[in-house]
């Protein structure tokens, strides 16, 4: 992933929570470092099972392993700190897990079109 500091990190964890964490607030690591914690995993949590970097306008696509898709406004999630546990995104079942999440960025923009019209 080629890192945007201007763009937002969404994460996602399999039971179903997420949250939207500044770039500037992930610490740089260089050769030996130990990481940083990008959110809290728990059994309430469970384990990570994406991160992409999100924009206001996009929306994104939440995937179960028991076949429930759920697209959501990333305006709708929470910005929080570097280090908590972050907001529930999608209502899973007990025994279903979050496997996947796909961003959907907005497009037909203006600036599409006019990249388009400028190719022609």
């Amino acid at each position: 992933m080629v890192v945007d500091p201007e763009r937002p990190v969404l994460l996602a964890t399999e039971k179903g929570y997420g949250k939207r964490t500044q770039v500037s607030e992930f610490s740089p690591q260089t050769r030996g470092g130990q990481g940083v914690i990008a959110i809290q995993t728990n059994e309430r949590n469970g384990k990570v099972v994406g991160a992409i970097q999100v924009q206001e306008s996009d929306e994104i696509m939440l995937m179960s392993d028991k076949g429930t898709l759920v697209r959501t406004r990333v305006a709708e999630v929470s910005i929080i700190g570097r280090n908590t546990q972050g907001v529930r995104l999608i209502q899973l079942a007990d025994d279903e897990k979050l496997i996947g999440i796909q961003p959907i960025t907005d497009s037909g923009t203006e600036s599409d079109t006019e990249m388009e019209e400028s190719e022609a």
